[in-house]
């Protein structure tokens, strides 16, 4: 029987070290290929026709032809290969890589700093970039092969909640474009305090707060030590730092803590589902989005086991099924929407607690 055919990747980088140190890497797993590289984005463009790499990993500034000008032209030849941007962990880094996901990149993976040895860099590299590759591909695969057929069972109603006091959304991979589409479409009178995890570095979350502030009715800010949680607002976690909930009187505040990372992140999504559980128990509604992995699983199941309601992002629109696969494939949550309902959902049942509760 022969060998599965391998992932052919393309990569572009206007440095010839790094392009050296990342074929090392990526062709020292089994699974993987470097099917060919390019110092720039027109190189990378008069390869991608006899490549057809299954994979590209993009750096974000280069002469000539930079990131963001070479993924325009990518997307109009290809919408689906999966494109991740290699990225510097500098504000104008982060800000081009935000723009780059808003154009159709499927994620991004963060340079190391000079700080690290290189071997360090290379174990770094290998341990974020390796797996994004993997689920990536795996997720374009589903879409395009139609022998592949998405998850699918008799999903039940949703089992209504008591009257929601909060609402906690965790994502990752694809979650800042869900995010841009779930949280303008909050309305500016909505009943409760929304705290959000993103699973991205410093910088990166402090611009995304900041872009879904400019998008949304609802104030939207990342989050701060001791903030105190109001209806109408959203807070994001911080990169780099947990957020957990906590009571302080008859307020609820935003701690902040640098706890050991949980499935591989900080901030993690599994940390705030649980003080969220302990806080509100049946009052309490955990949204989870794209991702890949299977954090959040945890936190879900204290949510539910709280009384809470849990809810998923569908398969077929998210970028990476891991976060909510994960969850429908334990049995905590069957309720899965497409990201264009998640919206209207969320205000339903946080609308629908409301008049039961005042009709009592």
């Amino acid at each position: 029987m022969p060998a599965p055919a391998k992932t052919r990747i393309l990569v572009v980088d206007d440095s010839v070290v790094v392009r050296k140190i990342l074929t090392e890497i990526l062709s020292g797993d089994p699974e993987l290929e470097v099917a060919g590289t390019a110092s720039n984005g027109q190189i990378a463009l008069s390869k991608f026709p006899q490549l057809k790499p299954d994979f590209i990993l993009l750096d974000v500034e280069m002469p000539e032809m930079d990131g963001l000008a070479t993924l325009k032209e990518l997307r109009r030849i290809d919408r689906k290969v999966p494109i991740v941007m290699f990225s510097t962990l500098t504000e104008r880094g982060a800000a081009i890589t935000l723009n780059a996901l808003s154009l159709g990149a499927s994620d991004y993976c963060t340079k190391p700093t000079n700080t690290h040895s290189l071997s360090e860099s290379a174990d770094t590299i290998r341990a974020e970039l390796i797996p994004k590759i993997k689920a990536l591909c795996k997720a374009a695969k589903l879409v395009r092969d139609p022998r592949v057929a998405p998850s699918s069972r008799t999903i039940p109603a949703v089992r209504m909640p008591r009257k929601i006091d909060v609402v906690a959304i965790g994502t990752s991979t694809g979650g800042p474009n869900a995010l841009a589409e779930v949280i303008p479409a909050i309305p500016a009178d909505f009943p409760v305090p929304i705290v959000i995890v993103q699973h991205m570095p410093p910088t990166f979350t402090t611009l995304l707060a900041q872009r879904l502030a400019s998008q949304s009715a609802i104030l939207v800010n990342e989050a701060r030590q001791g903030d105190v949680l109001s209806p109408g607002r959203a807070w994001l976690a911080p990169g780099g730092r947990h957020m957990v909930l906590a009571r302080d009187g008859t307020s609820v505040q935003v701690k902040l803590n640098d706890d050991p990372p949980e499935n591989f992140c900080r901030p993690a999504v599994d940390p705030l589902f649980r003080s969220v559980a302990r806080l509100y128990g049946a009052n309490a509604l955990g949204v989870v989005l794209t991702g890949m992995g299977c954090d959040g699983l945890v936190g879900s199941r204290s949510i539910r086991d709280a009384g809470g309601e849990v809810i998923l992002q569908d398969e077929k629109t998210s970028v990476v099924w891991g976060m909510p696969g994960s969850i429908y494939d334990a049995g905590v949550s069957e309720q899965t929407f497409p990201l264009s309902r998640l919206a209207s959902e969320i205000l339903r049942l946080a609308s629908w607690g409301r008049i039961i509760s005042d009709r009592k």
